[in-house]
């Protein structure tokens, strides 16, 4: 697994049709090789029933959109995370507004992602949650305005107080918790904005799984981050 360092931008595939069993590996070979060319971090998290064939397919870290608060047992249904592990993931995300937890269940799935060596992105709908959040140390906390997310209205331009605020909030907690923002980036200039108000990552999905052109699109998102770094 590559090394992360931002700029890093986590694309989560959803249940998009685009993005399901070949669709997922396509996309992920796109990322990858946009990654290599311009040495941006990138994340692809596919669907649960594409993470061993994605993870054999391309080298840049591969999450899971969730894992279950459990450990080995009788648990139908669920995801453990040692099944998330042995597909090849490298980490997970957690707590996203699709898929909400409650705080003490995210601690011990917290404790469960470390016990087997993954890391995890937690999900927060505003900036009390990523404060809290960041209190737990998982490796990175992203807030997610709910209501903006798939909307194209993104965060970074229309909130810009949530994103500085999560920033502030989060590193105040802990240095070395990584804070992402997500929901509506979908352009460059959403993507610069959030790296100058001072992100590490960005989280997005429809506007690239779904973009015309997906490789144009990711190579102008990490040029732009790139610049926005440069804070």
């Amino acid at each position: 697994m590559k090394f992360l360092k931002p700029p890093i931008i986590t694309l989560n595939f959803k249940c998009f049709l685009e993005a399901t069993g070949d669709g997922a590996v396509r996309l992920s070979k796109i990322a990858e090789k946009v990654s290599n060319e311009t040495g941006v971090s990138i994340v692809v998290c596919p669907q649960h029933t594409d993470l061993y064939r994605v993870a054999s397919s391309v080298d840049i870290p591969v999450f899971s959109q969730h894992v279950d608060p459990i450990t080995p047992g009788s648990w139908t249904g669920h995801i453990l995370p040692e099944a998330v592990k042995a597909a090849g993931a490298s980490g997970t995300l957690l707590n996203h507004s699709e898929f909400r937890l409650k705080l003490s269940d995210i601690e011990f799935a917290l404790s469960r992602i470390n016990e087997v060596g993954l890391i995890a992105l937690v999900c927060a709908n505003n900036v009390r949650v990523a404060s809290s959040l960041a209190h737990l140390k998982p490796w990175g906390v992203a807030v997610e305005p709910p209501e903006l997310i798939g909307t194209g209205m993104a965060v970074s331009k229309v909130k810009p107080e949530v994103v500085s605020n999560a920033v502030s909030e989060v590193k105040g907690v802990s240095r070395d918790v990584l804070v992402f923002c997500g929901a509506g980036i979908s352009t460059a200039e959403d993507a610069y904005i959030a790296f100058k108000l001072g992100v590490e990552g960005i989280l997005l999905a429809s506007a690239y799984v779904k973009a015309k052109d997906p490789e144009s699109f990711l190579r102008s998102l990490c040029e732009a981050s790139l610049k926005g770094l440069q804070r």
